[in-house]
C-alpha cells in the first residue's frame, strides 16, 4: 500500500506549507490553508513515464460537432450560454438567496425534456421532495422525462445517474453535497472541491450537461474556493433587487462563447418568463413631455437598453442640502453636479437635489452623464426636454463631452423605439442611424444651450483707459 504523508495546501493559490498557518504566506488570503493527504511517490521527483490509454491526435482530426451547444429552450438562458449548453459542459449558476436559481433550472429541465426525448434529473440537497413538486405544479414544470431526486450523498447521486441516464443533470446545490470519502464539512472548502471535480469528471466522461447552483457570499462572489470558478467551463451570476420582478443573468466566464453577454427575466408568481425587449421596462410610457427627465441608452455587455433618469430639485433653507441618489452611483451624480455649477452656472446651493432611474435600473456607466446634467438642469428651471431626445455622453471635469464606445448599437435601439434625435459627443464614429437627427456637442454649455435650458450670454462690452 502506497504511504501518504500530510501536507498543508493553500486552496486559493495552492502554495504549500510544513505546518498550518491561518494566513497564506504566499497569497496572504485569510483561513485557505488546509490538511491535506498526499502520496510519497507523487511527491517524489523523477516518476516513471506510462502508457497514455489513449493517444495524442492532431487538432485538424478533432471532430468539433461533439461540442456544438443545445439549446434550453429558454432564449434568454441561451444568449448568455452562446447557443446553449454544450454536452459534457459544467454550469455553474451563482445567485442569491430567493433571486430565482431553483426556479430557473426547474424550467430549465422543464423544457429539456418536453422539447426531445431526452431524460433531465434534478437533483435538490436543500429541499424536499415535496416541495419542488410544489413549485413545479405552480410553474407548470412537470414532465414524466424530469426525474427528481432529493439527495445530498454524491455517492447515490451518482448511482441516480446509471439509473435514469440523464443528459441534463441539475444540481442544487453543490455547496450542500457531500463526497463520503473526503474529509471535510458539508459546504467547507476541501467537500466543495472535491464534489465539484467528481461532477466535472463525470460530465467530461458521459457527456452529461451539468447545471450546478452554487451560493454566494455577503460581497456577491461565488462561496467556496476559487479553484471552484476554474473547474467549470461557464460561470453565471443572477442578479436581482428583491423590490422588482427584474432579474438579470450575467456571464462571467465561458469557454464556450463570449462572457459579455446578459439575459433578462421576469419573475412572476407562476414561474419566470424571459424578456425578450427589456427596454421597455425602463421607459416611463407618458404622453406628455415632464421637466427633469432624460432618455440615455446603456450598455449591459453587448445589450443596449434604453432607460431614463429623473432628476428633482427643491428649495430649502438647511446649510447642508440633501442629496439622493436611486439606481445611480453617488459620487458619479455628485461630481455631474458639480461640474453642472461650476461649468454649466445651474446653481444648485440652496436646493435639494434627487436623482434616479425608472424600473430599478441600475446605471453606472460614464456615458449617462450628460443625460443626468441635462435631467437635473430641466427640473431647476422646469424645462421639459424635447419629446424624442436620447443623450448619450460622458461629461470631464472641465466641462468636454467625451466619446462613448458602442455608439451604432446605442443609436440604432434608440431608432427602433422611436427617438428621433440625438445629442452624442462630437467625433463620434460615422453611424447609419436612417433619419435620426444628430446632433454634436462639444461642451455641457453647448448642451444646455441646445436644449433651450440657458441662453447664451452676450460678450462684455470692453472699455478702454486713456
Amino acid at each position: 500500500m502506497a504511504k501518504t504523508k500530510a501536507v498543508f495546501r493553500c486552496s486559493a493559490c495552492t502554495h504549500e506549507v510544513s505546518k498550518w498557518v491561518g494566513k497564506c504566506p504566499d497569497c496572504g488570503a485569510w483561513g485557505t490553508v488546509n490538511e491535506v493527504a498526499v502520496s510519497a511517490s507523487a511527491a517524489a521527483p523523477g516518476r516513471r513515464a506510462m502508457l497514455p490509454s489513449t493517444a495524442a491526435a492532431p487538432l485538424s482530426q478533432i471532430d468539433a460537432k461533439v461540442t456544438q451547444a443545445r439549446s434550453t429552450g429558454v432564449s434568454e438562458l441561451d444568449r448568455v450560454l452562446g447557443g446553449g449548453v454544450v454536452p459534457g459542459s459544467v454550469v455553474l449558476l451563482s445567485g442569491e438567496p430567493g433571486v430565482g436559481k431553483s426556479t430557473l433550472l426547474l424550467e430549465v429541465a422543464f423544457r429539456w425534456a418536453a422539447a426531445r426525448a431526452e431524460t433531465a434529473l434534478y437533483v435538490t440537497a436543500e429541499e424536499s421532495a415535496g416541495q419542488v413538486r410544489l413549485r413545479a405544479d405552480r410553474t407548470g414544470a412537470v414532465h414524466d422525462r424530469v426525474y427528481l431526486a432529493a439527495e445530498s450523498d454524491l455517492s447515490i447521486v451518482l448511482g441516480h445517474v446509471e439509473q435514469v441516464r440523464p443528459t441534463l443533470l441539475v444540481v442544487d446545490s453543490v455547496q450542500t453535497m457531500l463526497a463520503p470519502e473526503v474529509d471535510g464539512v458539508i459546504g467547507g472548502v476541501t467537500q466543495v472541491r472535491a464534489v465539484t471535480a467528481a461532477l466535472t469528471s463525470l460530465a467530461k466522461a458521459t457527456g452529461i450537461a451539468v447545471l450546478l447552483v452554487g451560493h454566494v457570499t455577503k460581497d456577491g462572489n461565488v462561496a467556496g474556493p476559487r479553484t471552484l470558478e476554474h473547474l467549470v467551463d461557464v460561470v453565471l451570476q443572477f442578479e436581482g433587487d428583491k423590490n422588482s420582478s427584474l432579474r438579470m443573468v450575467r456571464g462571467i466566464k465561458n469557454r464556450f462563447g463570449s462572457a459579455d453577454e446578459v439575459g433578462c427575466f421576469e419573475l412572476h408568481d407562476d414561474g419566470i418568463a424571459c424578456v425578450d425587449d427589456p427596454s421597455g421596462l425602463f421607459l416611463h410610457h407618458r404622453t406628455d413631455t415632464v421637466s427633469g427627465t432624460a432618455v440615455t441608452v446603456a450598455m449591459d455587455g453587448k445589450r443596449p437598453l434604453v432607460a431614463e433618469v429623473q432628476g428633482l430639485t427643491v428649495k430649502t433653507e438647511i446649510p447642508q442640502p440633501r442629496r439622493a441618489v436611486s439606481g445611480l452611483d453617488y459620487n458619479r451624480v455628485a461630481m455631474v453636479l458639480a461640474v453642472l455649477q461650476s461649468r454649466g452656472k445651474v446653481f444648485l446651493g440652496k436646493h435639494d437635489v434627487y436623482a434616479a432611474t425608472v424600473g430599478g435600473m441600475r446605471l453606472v456607466e460614464p456615458t449617462a452623464d450628460l443625460a443626468i446634467a441635462l435631467a437635473i438642469a430641466s427640473a431647476e428651471a422646469e424645462i421639459a426636454l424635447p419629446a424624442g431626445w436620447v443623450i448619450l455622453g460622458e461629461v470631464g471635469l472641465a466641462g468636454e463631452v467625451r466619446k462613448v464606445t458602442g455608439l451604432g448599437r446605442r443609436l440604432a435601439e434608440a431608432e427602433r423605439l422611436g427617438f428621433t434625435t440625438a445629442l452624442v459627443p462630437p467625433g463620434s464614429e460615422k453611424t447609419k442611424t436612417g433619419s435620426m437627427r444628430i446632433h454634436e456637442v462639444g461642451d455641457l454649455r453647448s448642451a444646455l444651450r441646445l436644449a433651450e435650458l440657458r441662453k447664451s450670454r452676450a460678450p462684455r462690452a470692453t472699455v478702454s483707459v486713456e
